[in-house]
């Protein structure tokens, strides 16, 4: 088993495969600064050094160590090409939010270009062209009025095109997106978190935060005993782990799966996405649509394919084994010349009801800001969530600070159809505390396997490891009571209701929660 904190899931990713990790010593004492980052992903480690930038005190903590979380599950797409459709932008926020969202998608790309560029960082950054693409039987009219809606948000050099280079792909229609992105993220992070440093910034890993108060001086207690105090606080850890409930409302967890096969001839490198796994997909309505994601990497021995999609709500599947399968057959027909495969992952997103992510001051906090709901474009949207909680931070205007406002309402038809929808399905949830358990007793669970049982009132969380030793654990959910479930596929307790995630042994790795499952006895030993 790994060391607790260093990866989010059993199964490394191509990136954690290919680059270490980077660490520090956890914070040793109180200490006081300017601004303390709470979160060493994407965006934490991009807020941290833009802040340092400005000559701030910076500190960035993080309970395990640099890019341990979801950075480091991610396909790494820099795009403008935005998860969810232009045309649903004008839609529920107008066309002036959908401009914004290309405008600030755009600028990111070029930020992380250019901290490359300055810092030197060698991490695989490329510009390259992005193709988005219908399923077999997808509406040809549905993606023209999304490529009109494009150009009505600026981008005007994004065009049909005849078809997809390099692949079997068929489809009716397809759009080329110019000078879209693409990095190996962990890279980046070690090159940007080296930057961090040498403009002054204190970087802590191994450094759980359990409480964020915000004020005119915000206090940031950790696990070990310490405070940190701050001008401000930016939680960046994919789901804040300082709101019980307002944004947890307003978006939703959802597993996505990735393989990695590797490339046996020469390739152009592209990304490439569907616009729904199928057509019936696309016509969906409420919730995400899930589509397939595409790129090229490269390792020592050349080229992979990587292909993610066949996503679902986080704990309420187990058919992972069949996910992987259903990529790999759709990848291989259509990406001549594949072989075999050399990674398979799975993570994690959070995606909001009304497609756009929250960026800015936590709602009902002074001086705490959040970044979440990146849906599909985490990498893109941490380092935008840099550039806007910075000027904030500063006190400066910033033209994109209302599109993410976290405080927002969208209170359009389908955009409450599909919080209520959510939020529904959350509340079903709860009938875990009177079903009975997914195994009768611990003599069904398989070394390296987990089951929740049922002890009379009781739900509890047994692991078996590989030796065959047991051990158990309550199985609510410590952030707001939910009954966790095994995941078979990542070794972990994952929350159906918000997304928290715990390794087989019960530690805590992703929230919203912040503290681990309560140990328990084994039941009928």
């Amino acid at each position: 088993m790994q060391t607790a904190g260093e990866c989010a899931g059993a199964n490394r990713s191509f990136w954690e495969r290919t680059a270490q990790k980077f660490s520090t010593a956890p914070l040793p004492q109180d200490i006081t600064a300017d601004v303390c980052v709470i979160g060493a992903g994407i965006a934490g480690v991009t807020a941290a050094y833009l802040a340092a930038r400005e000559h701030r005190d910076v500190i960035l903590v993080d309970d395990g160590p640099v890019g341990g979380g979801m950075t480091g599950r991610t396909t790494a797409h820099l795009v403008n090409a935005i998860d969810d459709r232009y045309i649903d932008i004008e839609a529920f926020l107008g066309e002036a939010c959908a401009r914004l969202t290309a405008e600030s998608h755009t600028a990111a790309i070029d930020c992380a270009e250019r901290i490359v560029r300055e810092h030197k960082i060698d991490c695989d950054f490329e510009r390259v062209d992005g193709y988005l693409f219908l399923p077999p039987g997808g509406s040809v009219k549905e993606l023209i009025e999304e490529l009109e809606a494009i150009h009505r948000a600026g981008l005007r050099d994004v065009a049909r095109v005849d078809s997809v280079p390099n692949t079997k792909i068929n489809s009716d229609a397809v759009l080329r997106f110019p000078r879209q992105a693409q990095f190996h993220p962990l890279k980046f992070l070690k090159g940007v978190a080296g930057a961090l440093i040498d403009s002054g910034g204190k970087i802590f890993t191994g450094t759980r935060v359990i409480a964020v108060e915000g004020g005119d001086r915000v206090k940031i207690q950790t696990a070990d005993g310490h405070t940190i105090t701050a001008e401000a606080a930016v939680v960046a850890t994919n789901c804040p782990i300082n709101d019980r409930v307002v944004i947890h409302s307003k978006q939703a967890p959802y597993a996505t799966y990735a393989i990695c096969l590797r490339v046996t001839r020469e390739v152009e490198h592209a990304l490439f996405w569907d616009t729904a796994l199928t057509a019936e997909d696309e016509r969906q309505e409420i919730g995400p649509v899930p589509y397939h994601y595409v790129r090229f990497a490269r390792d020592g021995h050349g080229d992979v394919l990587m292909v993610g999609g066949e996503d679902h709500k986080t704990g309420q599947a187990v058919d992972f084994e069949q996910r992987f399968v259903k990529l790999e057959r759709w990848a291989r027909d259509r990406f001549p010349s594949v072989g075999e495969i050399t990674d398979r992952w799975s993570g994690q997103v959070m995606e909001p009801v009304d497609g756009v992510a929250y960026m800015g001051r936590n709602p009902g906090d002074k001086n705490v800001y959040v970044v979440t709901g990146d849906s599909g474009n985490g990498m893109t949207h941490g380092i935008l969530a840099g550039m806007l909680i910075v000027d904030l931070i500063a006190g400066r205007e910033n033209p994109w600070a209302k599109l993410y406002d976290p405080s927002r309402k969208t209170l359009k038809p389908r955009v409450l159809a599909d919080y209520i929808a959510e939020n529904a399905n959350v509340a079903a949830q709860f009938r875990d505390y009177i079903t009975p358990g997914s195994a009768k007793s611990v003599d069904e669970i398989k070394s390296g396997e987990g089951a929740v049982l049922r002890d009379g009132l009781k739900k509890t969380a047994v692991y078996r490891d590989e030796n065959g030793n047991l051990y158990a654990f309550s199985a609510i959910c410590p952030h707001l009571g939910c009954v966790v479930r095994w995941d078979g596929c990542e070794k972990t307790w994952d929350c159906p209701c918000h997304g928290s995630r715990f390794d087989a042994l019960g530690c805590v790795l992703n929230g919203p929660a912040i503290s681990d499952l309560e140990q328990a006895e084994v039941p009928g030993y």
